[in-house]
């Protein structure tokens, strides 16, 4: 009996993957991205940096590939993003579950590049910046990672919470992801429209996710004294 129970209550491998897919599939997705564009060659490491940076050109002629693209590629620190992509999705995705990791973290991505740039593309064809600034490089999975940060930060567990604080506090502190926000930095405003996209989205999801349990819960308590 104690053998049976002890089975019954150990992890199932597959099922730690298929509860938290979302952070699985982007971690993978991501060191795998990291390890094929390690092996081009510089001619080639530049090309996939143009073509997959989410700039006001490509904006326009291939947004959905660079929007994809851009979060699995990075110029500065290829070593240190799977810890921070690890630290913050994990806890968000347990929080929300897959899909709802996904559509947060998707809704941060488009939205803050298409702020942070359409800011640089009025600015451009206003005369306030270079038109050189429409083929900028902005690339790197940043925006994904300060929207799984903010779910967990307001939702997840004592653990998802300081994983997701730390996080952030690295980000900021060496990584400097809101510099240049006063002068209207592409980073530094995708950064924090990101954020509080992640927060208004999440914080539905959340809020529809926990209404439905309790509507779930009033129903088996319903049902239970009939059985």
């Amino acid at each position: 009996m104690k053998s049976s129970v002890a089975a019954m209550s150990r992890p199932v491998p597959w099922r730690i993957f298929t509860s938290y897919a979302v952070a699985w599939l982007y971690l993978a997705g991501f060191i795998a991205a990291q390890v094929v564009y390690a092996t081009l060659s510089p001619h080639d490491q530049a090309a996939v940096l143009g073509w997959a940076s989410t700039n006001v050109h490509n904006l326009r002629h291939h947004p959905a590939g660079s929007l994809v693209a851009s979060a699995f590629v990075t110029q500065t620190f290829a070593t240190a993003w799977p810890a921070l992509i690890a630290l913050a999705m994990f806890g968000a995705n347990r929080v929300l579950g897959n899909w709802r990791t996904a559509l947060v973290c998707a809704a941060g991505q488009v939205t803050g590049t298409l702020v942070s740039e359409g800011i640089v593309g009025y600015r451009v064809s206003h005369g306030l910046l270079p038109a050189a600034d429409r083929y900028i490089i902005d690339v790197g999975p940043s925006y994904v990672i300060v929207s799984a940060i903010v779910v967990a930060l307001l939702y997840g567990s004592w653990l998802a919470r300081a994983a997701a604080a730390l996080d952030l506090a690295l980000l900021i502190f060496v990584g400097n992801i809101f510099g240049g926000l006063s002068d209207l930095d592409v980073a530094a405003v995708g950064h924090v429209t990101a954020m509080t996209v992640a927060a208004a989205v999440g914080s539905l999801l959340v809020w529809q996710l926990r209404r439905r349990q309790r509507r779930q819960l009033r129903q088996d308590q319903a049902i239970a004294p009939a059985g």
